[in-house]
């Protein structure tokens, strides 16, 4: 077993779909995390009782595929099939799945709740932050990624591997300096000064 698989550790933190195909061969069960669009998009139509059709991106605009905009899909009908297609999220999922591991889609607002099913589903459980892509086709993580990770991760508890510990410390942290200061900057004459 390669240390990218964290032996002996549960849960496990990848990056896209080349550490979450590692993670799959010793995981069976698989969070991709992408925070800003793709996980937040599928929470919120799925909530709203919609089936959710990840697409490889292929780079087109339109033809039948339904926006990445969480708020787009908030009065989705019932029952209605959304086609997403996405370069990160929807990608890693669909490369995961085929890698044979059980894959949930996990953001901040469903961090616990998917956590939970996870634990259900059976160990250890690795969480996928999705990332972004270079124009060359490298990987850049995303900072929102490792955080909303971070959020699962401290949710699902357990003994995580170093690299989840880094993620759960990155969220502690974010949320940790949440409303801590009253200043309100705005910027007037070129300069940001307290908004009186």
């Amino acid at each position: 077993m390669t240390i990218e698989k964290q032996p002996g550790f549960d849960p496990r933190l990848a990056w896209a779909s080349e550490g979450g195909t590692l993670l799959a061969g010793a995981c069976p069960v698989l969070v991709v995390v992408d925070i800003l669009r793709f996980t937040t998009a599928v929470e919120v139509a799925v909530a709203h009782s919609a089936l959710v059709v990840p697409e490889r991106w292929a780079g087109r605009e339109g033809q039948g595929l339904s926006s990445l905009s969480p708020v787009s899909l908030l009065g989705v009908p019932a029952g209605t099939r959304v086609t997403l297609a996405s370069p990160n999220g929807a990608t890693v999922s669909l490369d995961l799945a085929d890698a044979g591991a059980v894959v949930l889609a996990g953001c901040l607002r469903n961090a616990s709740a998917v956590a939970a099913a996870a634990r259900d589903l059976g160990g250890p459980v690795g969480v996928v932050a999705a990332g972004e892509r270079r124009v060359d086709g490298s990987l850049r993580p995303a900072v929102e990624d490792l955080v909303g990770a971070g959020a699962i991760l401290h949710a699902l508890g357990g003994r995580p591997s170093p690299e989840a510990r880094t993620a759960v410390a990155a969220f502690l942290d974010a949320a940790a300096e949440q409303d801590v200061s009253q200043a309100v900057p705005r910027l007037s004459g070129g300069v940001f000064g307290q908004l009186s």
